[in-house]
């Protein structure tokens, strides 16, 4: 299946437009991130500094995979102006340390769908849940501005229908799923009873550079690089909605400054809709290699589609893709390049 794209590459003037109008609102605010060395915290912690914000990062450092990997993504925030890195577990209260925070951006997660079955839930309860609990009880008492939560397309399941709406009944098909799920409801509680300014954005399928290794794309171009073989769980026409990293970062910034935001949860997608082995077929294109494919048996727990209907988001906090998949695909190909 080819791409349906519904999001188009920013022109440069309208991408520095929104760069100085996000400058305007960001410039001088306290931001706590959480997760600040994995895959999203550090491009977002990055980005906040780029904004003139002063940036507090929590990170546990947890096993989930190689911690040279973290710490490669947090060395450049921790030789910028403005940024503080604590490592610590925010089921411990961690964020006590933190005080006069204007925006948390909580994007730490136990992460893996395939990884949260069997002895392993105990890890995803802690820090999807518990951890959150934790985090927004000290938001009950800090009183920031804006609380955003990193959720997951992985609370839908398979709705049985696309695009997925954020009104749908959410069938998690992981015990992943289930932990997102349940902390998207804590933040509306303690909304609805505590006020915290809690906004929850349903991320699809995030790539780009410094993605997780155990993601898809990152496994693809690892392989084609070292002339390896490529696995595929499944027959590759299971479809995935991908979502340039560059638009995570931008919708929690809108997420964070749109006034009616608090309360509300949105789909976060890529605008596009492609088979795992559509995606193949563009990286063969860019690599000029023949690829050694293996298809080996679904796996428990993903989904056969995920397409995000993201109109909400574009109608209430003005967020629309601005990455296709192809210049993104082009984009971490090529960070992967010695």
């Amino acid at each position: 299946m080819s791409p349906k794209q519904t999001g188009t590459e920013s022109s440069p003037a309208e991408t520095k437009a929104n760069s100085y109008a996000y400058h305007a609102k960001m410039n001088g605010k306290h931001c706590l991130v959480t997760g600040a060395a994995g895959f999203v915290g550090s491009h977002l912690s990055r980005r906040l500094l780029e904004l003139g914000c002063r940036v507090t990062g929590i990170d546990c450092f947890t096993d989930y995979y190689d911690r040279r990997l973290k710490e490669n993504n947090a060395t450049s925030l921790l030789e910028a102006k403005g940024f503080k890195l604590l490592e610590a577990d925010l089921a411990d209260i961690a964020s006590s340390r933190v005080k006069d925070v204007d925006i948390v951006f909580h994007q730490a997660a136990q992460a893996g769908v395939r990884a949260s079955w069997g002895k392993e839930f105990s890890h995803y309860t802690r820090h999807n849940v518990l951890a959150t609990q934790r985090l927004l009880e000290w938001a009950r008492d800090s009183k920031p501005e804006r609380f955003v939560y990193a959720s997951s397309s992985s609370v839908y399941g398979h709705t049985g229908k696309l695009p997925m709406h954020e009104d749908d009944l959410p069938r998690p098909l992981s015990p992943y799923g289930v932990t997102k799920l349940a902390a998207e409801h804590l933040c509306n509680l303690y909304y609805q009873n505590f006020a915290v300014p809690a906004v929850s954005l349903r991320y699809f399928t995030v790539y780009g550079p410094a993605q997780r290794p155990d993601m898809a794309f990152h496994r693809f171009i690892k392989a084609i690089n070292e002339d390896e073989q490529i696995v595929i769980y499944g027959s590759g026409e299971q479809t995935r909605d991908f979502t340039y990293i560059d638009d995570i970062i931008t919708a929690n910034l809108s997420a964070a400054l749109s006034p009616n935001a608090a309360g509300r949860v949105y789909n976060i997608g890529g605008g596009s809709r492609i088979s795992v082995n559509g995606v193949l077929s563009i990286l063969k294109k860019l690599s000029g290699k023949k690829l050694s494919i293996k298809y080996e048996p679904v796996q428990a727990g993903d989904p056969p589609h995920t397409f995000a209907d993201t109109s909400r988001a574009k109608k209430e906090i003005a967020f629309s893709p601005a990455v296709s998949l192809q210049a993104g695909l082009l984009k971490m190909y090529a960070s992967f390049k010695p």
